[in-house]
């Protein structure tokens, strides 16, 4: 039966149908795919850069970071830290690259410079990331939901799925944004409101929070120590970098925003402005996580059923209420955390907010999965359909193509969502998927931009070795004892770390060993000549 009142589900049910209405009204101005995919390049900075933070608040970020740092510690705080120098590399190097390209795809230089290997190779890890960001979203969403409603995770996903998928098909990337702007303000102010009424709830206040923070180590950015086989302040700092660069310098999501922009200095802007409200939400939803486990140390008594439902859960349907009792009380805060935020709005949050809310989250996973969406369909367009079957598409072809590359993705995404039912924290996923897929493409990204010297079959060698280290990294942990002298040593969130530098350094290295090879070439030669 459904936690949710009249009022709340009116008001979730106007959001949704102001978003399709937004579709709607765009649809009419998409009479081109020059307009559907960059908005012909006028859309101002500010607008671009609350779009692109709405990106990254995503309902990982809304859901995942609160339970992680309900978990866990502040650790994960680390990956926002690090956007700023990220964000400097991308206005530095890669804002003028694409817009002196003009070329809305961010992969079409790669087959200039490499060839269409390279560019395919880049665009496989792009909507394998995609795929795995989507999914991910919609099993952030639908996790909230089934605590408000009752119904299945696999039925909330198809409805919000169908949704988004509408207004986005219908809108085109200016849709897009302009609904971004919209669900950045929303995220963010139902963000304050749920902590605003976790405080009004805990006796003793913030004074309270922070004592029991400090208390339990709930603070803690992670050991500074040099070691990189847990997740301390270095490796999610790496990690984040990386992943940030990838982001903001390789990524179609925010390249595309690029080329909505009406000049080079207002997509530089959007980026920056895109930081400077990050962090400090970012920081929001950790105080958020760390407020709700004072709370619930107050009152053990509320978080129960919590653990009772994600015990059950974990054990056969034949367990009894002794065993389930018993394992629930074995279960640490990290085992339930993105269960605790869904929990405290379907028991604490009077009617109307909780639709707010709601309301919030489904924003924050709208406008990810939209120009996921967009930016997925874009790619397959002109990197994949448009270079290998049918280069010269009309515009009526090629508007069709791209709704259809839209459908397709939304439908994928859900399914890698239904996949993820039963993983025990949203975030990590995210995490390991998006290291695992964007490791490669990063590295021969930037060893195209950096590297003018490296041939084809250089690019080609770095790469192959590249993979196979991330693949090594990735899956060597599962290895048995008998083999464990192979087993990846290093945390997990190092594999973009090592997989990105691995395919750079392998680059540069194989060009300057054919570089000495060609200058010794000439003196081999006059020895040869004089004896």
């Amino acid at each position: 039966m459904s936690n949710l009142r009249v009022l709340d589900l009116i008001i979730i049910a106007l959001y949704l149908v102001a978003m399709i209405a937004v579709g709607v009204y765009f649809s009419r101005k998409n009479g081109n795919p020059e307009q559907y995919s960059s908005a012909s390049g006028m859309i101002p900075g500010w607008a671009i850069g609350l779009s692109i933070y709405a990106t990254f608040l995503s309902s990982n970020t809304f859901l995942g970071v609160p339970g992680k740092a309900f978990g866990t510690n502040w650790n994960a705080l680390v990956f926002s830290i690090s956007m700023p120098l990220a964000a400097w590399v991308a206005v530095r190097y890669f804002v003028p690259f694409y817009r002196s390209t003009g070329e809305i795809s961010a992969y079409t230089h790669l087959e200039r410079r490499f060839g269409s290997w390279a560019r395919t190779y880049a665009v496989v890890c792009f909507l394998l990331t995609q795929l795995a960001r989507i999914g991910s979203i919609f099993f952030g969403i639908a996790l909230t939901l089934q605590a408000l409603t009752g119904f299945s995770m696999e039925l909330i996903m198809l409805v919000t799925g169908i949704c988004i998928i509408v207004y986005t098909v219908l809108g085109g990337i200016e849709a897009v944004i302009w609904t971004e702007v919209v669900q950045g303000i929303i995220k963010t102010f139902g963000a304050l409101l749920i902590l605003y009424l976790v405080i009004d709830n805990m006796p003793g206040g913030i004074a309270k929070v922070i004592a029991i923070g400090q208390q339990h180590d709930k603070f803690s950015l992670g050991g500074l120590g040099p070691d990189f086989t847990q997740s301390t302040f270095w490796v999610v700092l790496l990690y984040g970098f990386f992943i940030n660069l990838n982001n903001f310098g390789v990524d179609q999501n925010y390249v595309q925003r690029y080329h909505t922009a009406e000049s080079a200095k207002q997509a530089a802007k959007s980026i920056w402005l895109c930081v400077l409200i990050y962090v400090p939400a970012s920081l929001l939803f950790f105080v958020i996580g760390s407020s709700l486990y004072a709370y619930y140390q107050v009152h053990p008594e509320l978080i129960e059923a919590v653990k009772l439902k994600v015990a059950a859960e974990r054990l056969p349907l034949t367990a009894t209420v002794a065993q389930i009792t018993q394992a629930a009380a074995q279960l640490q805060p990290s085992d339930y955390g993105d269960k605790v935020m869904p929990h405290f709005m379907v028991t604490k949050i009077p009617p109307g907010f909780v639709g707010l809310i709601v309301s919030a989250i489904l924003s924050a996973a709208m406008s990810t999965i939209s120009s996921g969406m967009n930016a997925s369909a874009t790619v397959f367009t002109a990197d994949i359909y448009g270079r290998y079957f049918r280069p010269n598409l009309s515009g009526r072809q090629t508007m069709r193509l791209l709704h259809l590359g839209t459908v397709v993705v939304g439908l994928l995404g859900m399914g890698t969502g239904i996949a993820m039912i039963g993983v025990k924290s949203v975030l990590d996923v995210w995490w390991e998927l998006s290291g695992i897929f964007a490791a490669g493409m990063l590295g021969l990204f930037l060893l195209a931009v950096i590297s003018r010297q490296t041939s084809n079959h250089e690019a080609l060698t770095a790469t192959i070795i590249g993979v196979l280290v991330i693949l090594w990294m990735t899956f060597s942990p599962n290895l048995s004892e008998s083999y464990a002298a192979l087993r990846n040593p290093l945390h997990k969130s190092m594999i973009i770390v090592v997989g990105t530098l691995t395919i750079f350094l392998l680059g540069l290295l194989f060009n300057r060993l054919r570089k000495s090879r060609v200058e010794a070439r000439p003196a081999e030669e006059f020895k040869q000549s004089v004896y």
